[in-house]
């Protein structure tokens, strides 16, 4: 046989091998939160360009949100326990509640399948046999905030949960306090009731009141781009634009109008795309090849959004992406 006809053979039979071995099939499933929430849409959106990757090596990405925050602790469990039965390899969620969600991981875990993290619940990454976690440290994100605002001129400020309980909610708030009164302000805490999360005229009033009884308070700040439309409206109602500071995490294309126009002070970005991205595509690339991150957690933010850096902000927010 000639060199040529020798080549031609051996070519042709690697290529008959390619075609034989199964594609990478990482199945997974990607938990967020709430359907009413705009916040995952920005995650969706990481998560959607990741699936693209996860497609093209013969696998598949079910995106599973909870109707709202209402029953939010057994609506997790719910669904993972949905993802468990329809035989995933792998689950990306956040841990909000964890007296809930830990248990039924560790169950999900014992039977072989991969847990990434994202968003919330650094703390347990080990309890549920976390791979990495992508998101932000939120007491760190919190303790930024509060700086921010007490180094603007802030002396007492309000931090507002809307969902009361949630450990990323709660975390941030923490950290407001400490940030916050290391650099001189007062940080009082605002609950409101879960079942107002979305209500932007719900929130406004509660805030509104908390506003009007006590007058010394001159700053605000909101865990959400939507509850910071609420705040900015309770401020406008009462006419105290020009003495109470408006403050929120996260970023929607309206906070940062406010803040081009000087009706918000300041947005504290988390970057929610990059965690979606990174949580599915690295969970993937666990599953299929075995490969793990050097750095662990990867912290996405915080990032203070102010007049400063607006431009750039609204460049990405445009592209929905931030």
């Amino acid at each position: 046989m000639n060199l040529t006809k020798t080549l031609k053979a051996t070519v042709a039979a690697a290529a008959l091998a390619l075609t034989a071995v199964p594609a990478s099939a990482a199945d997974i499933a990607v938990i967020a939160g709430s359907i009413e929430d705009g916040f995952f849409n920005l995650i969706k959106k990481g998560v959607d360009d990741a699936t693209l990757v996860v497609e093209a090596n013969g696998g598949s990405v079910n995106y599973l949100r909870t109707p709202n925050y209402d029953n939010f602790g057994p609506d997790l469990v719910n669904l993972i326990n949905q993802a468990v039965a329809q035989g995933v390899d792998g689950i990306a969620i956040p841990v909000w509640v964890p007296e809930a969600q830990v248990p039924a991981l560790q169950k999900a875990a014992e039977q072989g399948i991969k847990i990434m993290m994202y968003n919330s619940g650094l703390d347990v990454k080990e309890d549920i046999f976390g791979i990495n976690y992508f998101g932000s440290d939120e007491f760190v994100a919190g303790e930024a905030g509060g700086r921010y605002m007490a180094e603007q001129g802030a002396q007492k400020i309000l931090c507002h949960i809307h969902t009361p309980g949630a450990v990323n909610h709660e975390a941030r708030c923490g950290g407001v306090e400490k940030g916050g009164t290391e650099a001189g302000a007062e940080v009082v805490i605002l609950r409101t009731p879960a079942n107002l999360d979305g209500d932007i005229t719900g929130l406004a009033e509660a805030i509104k009141s908390e506003l009007v009884a006590d007058q010394s308070f001159d700053a605000v700040i909101s865990l959400s781009a939507s509850s910071a439309d609420a705040s900015t409206n309770a401020v406008q109602q009462i006419g105290a634009g020009d003495r109470v500071m408006v403050g929120a995490f996260d970023l929607s294309e309206a906070a940062l109008n406010r803040i081009q126009a000087g009706t918000q002070k300041m947005a504290i970005d988390q970057l929610p795309y990059l965690q979606g991205f990174l949580a599915t595509s690295m969970l993937a690339a666990h599953i299929d090849f075995g490969t793990e991150l050097a750095t662990d957690p990867v912290l996405t933010g915080p990032a203070i959004v102010d007049a400063s850096n607006i431009e750039t902000a609204l460049a990405g927010v445009s592209a929905g992406a931030r």
